[in-house]
């Protein structure tokens, strides 16, 4: 191209859409976190749920129905996935500061960020909203939109709507007036400024939406989507916990938060689903901005999109409004990647980890691997459907306490040797504790078995429990 021409096709670009074209042709990527979005999706299974964009991605792509977060909870879960190691590798069991993440432990001490390691191998770094537990560590992109503080707008007279207990920001109504009110708002339009403009080299962009983590607050047009009496409430089961190791008394004793009890002698459960509904469809119409602005882009032929959320939440299963547990509704997420050299409209079974992301990523894009990670890449499953995948997904949650899910079963151990068998299959919901049940030789030979599947590592570089962290929740305020 003569500079004539090159110039050019700068001026008619501004009108017409000319664009410059990209010397290096790796795939881009564009990856997009939801913090707290649980299965509560129109692609997963939740017809209630009006999701059009998620669903569009998905059937775009591969969707994994069976994945599962390293930990429930915000800070060890986004670290996991950005350093490509499990908690109990790193010992990063609770929340994190960014700028601390690559001091916390002699395991984080060298390692490479997934971000990082883009920008080590040629890519523009894009990042806004929340990535990491705040933001991310300053300096590790080359473009930072940042992250509102907070979750958003509260009411100005400082007062709740439904729920007012130190530890937590649990809150639902419709507020405030307008969209663009909301941090998520304008983490969109800073993403999509950034994929209308001309890069010369393959670009690595993460956005992280707030919603639907608490409080669930977004506008009322939200609300009206969703009819509180076409809502059905998740299953619950008042008496679950009566078979179950005592250590969970403390671990899931968490106050602060709304128990089922409260909501059903309120009136209030259909209410908190209608609200967590809201802020999905929220997140999902923003979703859809950036996906049609990329679709409509240069980009839109070789940009792999990768969407996941940090963990489950429950609502109302399991006796209370939270994540911070080992079963499913605490662990199991969305995640779907779609672009060049991903299947369409293909669902995976088997059990596959957040942990996954980032040696996937470098996969897809050709790049060496980074020994250092701790997953595995999926491009096997993505090419081969009848691949039978040996890999279990772990999820850890304080020191110790660890869950395995491989085939039909969830095996969890606490740090005590306490334990719980599921058979997911047939108890989906995760009622009946196989493993109290001492006589019958099938349960033991399958716990046995499972247990071989328990990380190597269970380092203490932290002194968080699972209970100390239910501890660090009861003494934070709002």
């Amino acid at each position: 191209m003569t500079r004539i021409v090159w110039l050019l096709c700068v001026v008619i670009s501004m009108s017409s859409g000319c664009y410059l074209e990209q010397e290096d042709h790796r795939p881009n990527i564009l990856m997009i976190s939801i913090d707290d979005l649980n299965t509560f999706l129109n692609c997963m299974g939740y017809d209630v749920a009006y999701t059009p964009n998620i669903d569009r991605l998905a059937a775009q792509g591969v969707l994994f129905t069976n994945a599962h977060c390293q930990a429930p909870l915000c800070g060890p879960s986004r670290a996991s996935v950005m350093t490509g190691l499990r908690p109990s590798t790193t010992g990063i069991y609770g929340q994190i500061k960014d700028e601390n993440l690559l001091k916390a432990s002699a395991a984080t001490k060298d390692i490479s960020l997934l971000p990082q390691y883009f920008k080590d191998h040629g890519y523009y770094t894009m990042g806004v909203g929340k990535i990491f537990h705040q933001h991310a560590p300053e300096g590790l992109f080359h473009e930072s939109g940042g992250r509102v503080k907070g979750f958003g707008p509260k009411p100005s007279d400082g007062k709740y709507f439904k729920w007012s207990k130190k530890g937590t920001s649990t809150d639902w109504g419709a507020f405030p007036d307008k969209d663009i009110e909301m941090p998520d708002y304008l983490s969109t339009q800073w993403a999509v400024d950034r994929l209308n403009k001309d890069y010369n080299s393959p670009f690595f962009m993460a956005v992280g939406f707030l919603r639907p983590h608490v409080p669930w607050y977004v506008p009322r047009k939200w609300f009206d989507m969703y009819d509180t009496a076409q809502i059905t409430t998740p299953p619950y089961l008042e008496y679950d916990f009566e078979d179950i190791p005592a250590i969970v008394d403390k671990i899931d004793d968490m106050p602060m938060y709304p128990s089922t009890q409260w909501a059903i002698e309120n009136g209030e459960w259909k209410n908190i689903v209608q609200a967590y509904l809201a802020c999905v469809s929220f997140v999902d119409f923003y979703v859809g901005e950036i996906l049609k602005v990329l679709e409509n882009s240069q980009y839109a032929d070789n940009t792999i999109v990768v969407l996941w959320s940090d963990h489950g939440y429950r609502l109302g299963e399991k006796s209370t409004f939270a994540k911070h547990c080992l079963w499913d509704v605490g662990t199991r997420v969305p995640l779907i990647f779609k672009g060049p050299g991903i299947p369409q409209n293909k669902t995976i079974a088997a059990p596959a980890e957040l942990l996954s992301i980032y040696p996937t990523l470098v996969d897809l894009c050709h790049l060496p691997p980074n020994p250092a990670n701790e997953g595995k890449s999926f491009l096997p499953l993505f090419n081969d459907e009848n691949l039978a995948w040996e890999y279990p997904a772990i999820t850890t949650y304080g020191r110790g306490n660890h869950s395995v899910v491989f085939g039909n079963y969830r095996y969890i151990r606490y740090d005590d040797g306490s334990e719980e068998l599921y058979d997911r299959q047939e108890d989906p919901n995760e009622w009946n504790n196989l493993a109290i049940d001492t006589i019958n030789r099938d349960w033991n030979q399958i716990t046995k078995l499972l247990q071989n599947l328990l990380p190597e590592n269970d380092h203490s570089w932290s002194s968080y429990s699972g209970y100390e962290i239910n501890e660090y929740f009861r003494k934070t305020s709002r």
